[in-house]
Order: C-alpha cells, then structure tokens, then sequence
C-alpha cells in the first residue's frame, strides 16, 4: 500500500501559481492593466510586448519568492487500492 507524507506546511500561507496573496494581486493588477492597454490601443507590437511584460513579471516574482514553475501535477491522477498489473486480461 502506498503511504503518503504528512503535510506539515500549514502555517507557510496560501499561494496561487507559487505566488503568495499579495504578489498574485501585483501579477494580476498587471494583466488586467495590460488587456485594458490593448483594449484602448489596438497594436500587434504593444500585444507582444504586454505578454513578454507579463510573462517576465510572472517569472521574475516567482523567482524572487522562490518558486519554480513546475509543469505537470504533483498528485496522481487516480487513487485506488487496485494492484497494478501490466497484463490487461487479468481481472481482480
């Protein structure tokens, strides 16, 4: 049976995207002031730039709290008791 590690991290504090609160509201106050920019000036440039600008900012608040993007999951995505078997006539 699998064991699983007991969270004791509960008092570090909620984080959205590796983010804490706080920098997550700065990241978002930026996109939301990035759409109304091309809402209100219409240029393919300026959109480039406004998503290299968001994404630098995303990247570098997350390296300066310490957190790495991680791509994926860190959780299975199926939890059952079911022994794995690698022959698929077999059934339990």
């Amino acid at each position: 049976m699998r064991t699983y590690p007991i969270y004791r991290d509960i008092r570090k504090g909620a984080v959205i995207w590796g983010l804490p609160i706080s920098l997550f509201a700065l990241l978002m106050a930026s996109v939301i002031a990035s759409l109304l920019i091309i809402i209100f000036s219409f240029s393919l440039g300026l959109i480039l730039g406004l998503l290299l600008w968001n994404g630098g900012l995303y990247t570098g608040l997350a390296r300066w709290h310490g957190h790495r993007p991680q791509i994926g999951s860190n959780f299975p995505t199926h939890l059952h008791n079911k022994k794995q078997n690698l022959l698929n006539h077999v059934q339990y």
